[in-house]
């Protein structure tokens, strides 16, 4: 078994630049459970960087500052620096740094429980709640505001502004571990909580964080859900082979999208909103059309292809985490066999790839040009991703589908070859 087809020699492959890590302290307790790096998150807007550093602790760091600390200017995120440079807590004692005028804070913030997910939510673009008495609310969120949410082991979700570190909401309603959060892109501050208690919960947080909905269909924990990017679906996967697909608007099950043989563990869709990656304990990452429900490429990382059986088992090469890039051309995967994967949705092998042990999640920043990776021991490391200047056509066929659905675009009168290659059929 390899990691890598034949056809790919792994010492051919492009390596990924390292540019940086955060560190926690050494502490005795150190090597107990609680101290993973269950998620990393960046800002929509750049300003921040936030993880789950273990034992209740999330930092929240300026990027800026962050990118300074690595010795690369904030005005130039793909500049490499001669030696990287490591952060460690012990920058920030107490849990607010001194900044400058124009600077924004760092925080560290005690959650209480162990941290098990985290999202941004901002309320850029603005809208408006869908309830209806909204100037009875205790919380007037404003167009600059910036949360957190945290999502923790006693199954309560905790909601902090950003800018302050300040407590702002504690949701309660799970009755077990929330494993994953995420906001609506839209500004509409609804939060989407998925839980081992086999339940997605809906929350509107310019509601005081009322409860809407409780979504059920999954028959174990769930473990990760995200919204396309114009809120309208949203998707969970979970303990189980299938891929729910949700109608955020009536709030009802579309379809479930089968074809993973293991657990599937993250999932998130494409800037364009036209694919949706998952990746699963089967080693392998699939990425759909998911209006169509069919297969449009497998990046695999065991060779040969194992069998379903074997697949469906411990088979050393469970994939952890999947990460689309803003540019919507390339993909990010963590695996158990120490590597990161930079994939190009072009090619069917690696673009680049990094050496890591025990990574558990991933995220690229809002510019894309960067991947930060968490893992069991609490640190977060950083990679400059691989660029390249994306076609015309490429921006075209994002444009194009953003706004219009594969149905839509089939039923164009337009030569067969350019309708693959807006639905991405050939890519």
């Amino acid at each position: 078994m390899a990691s890598f087809p034949d056809c790919v020699n792994e010492n051919d492959l492009d390596k990924a630049k390292f540019i940086g890590e955060l560190l926690v302290p050494a502490a005795p307790f150190d090597q107990k459970s609680g101290r993973e790096t269950w998620t990393v998150a960046f800002a929509p807007n750049g300003s921040y960087f936030a993880w789950s550093q273990g034992h209740r602790i999330v930092r929240l760091i300026p990027w800026t500052s962050c990118l300074r600390s690595f010795s690369v200017s904030a005005g130039e995120e793909g500049t490499i620096p001669t030696s990287p440079r490591r952060l460690s807590r012990q920058n920030s004692d107490g849990g607010l740094t001194v900044a400058l005028a124009d600077e924004a804070r760092e925080h560290t913030i005690d959650c209480g429980d162990i941290v098990w997910g985290l999202a941004f939510g901002s309320s850029v673009p603005e809208k408006q709640s869908r309830c209806v008495n909204i100037e009875w609310h205790r919380f007037k969120f404003g167009e600059d505001q910036l949360l957190l949410a945290t999502g923790l082991n006693n199954g309560r979700i905790k909601i902090w502004d950003v800018y302050s570190g300040k407590l702002l909401l504690n949701l309660m309603d799970h009755t077990d571990v929330v494993r994953d959060l995420t906001f609506a892109p839209d500004g509409s501050l609804m939060l989407v909580s998925a839980s081992r208690d086999k339940t997605l919960r809906v929350w509107d947080l310019k509601d005081d964080g009322n409860m809407v909905k409780v979504l059920r269909g999954h028959h174990n924990w769930v473990y990760c859900s995200s919204f396309s990017p114009d809120s309208s679906i949203l998707c969970s996967v979970g303990a189980g082979k299938a891929v729910f697909l949700w109608n955020m608007d009536k709030f009802t099950l579309i379809r479930k999208l089968e074809g993973h043989h293991n657990d599937v563990v993250s999932c998130e869709f494409s800037p364009d909103g036209a694919l949706l990656a998952t990746a699963s304990y089967d080693t392998r990452v699939i990425v759909w059309d998911h209006q169509k429900a069919t297969i449009l490429l497998e990046l695999g990382h065991l060779f040969p292809p194992p069998s379903p059986i074997f697949a469906g088992g411990a088979n050393d090469r469970w994939v952890r985490s999947v990460s689309f890039c803003p540019d919507g051309r390339h993909i990010a995967s963590i695996t158990d066999d120490r590597l990161v994967r930079f994939w190009s949705i072009e090619e069917r092998a690696p673009q680049a790839v990094a050496s890591l042990s025990n990574g558990l999640c991933c995220a690229f920043s809002a510019e894309g040009n960067v991947l930060a990776a968490g893992t069991r021991d609490g640190s977060v490391h950083f990679w400059e991703c691989p660029r390249s200047v994306a076609s015309l056509q490429h921006m075209c066929r994002m444009a194009l589908r953003r706004v219009l659905s594969t149905q839509q675009v089939e039923a164009l009168a337009i030569p067969t070859p350019l309708q693959d290659y807006l639905t991405y059929r050939v890519i």
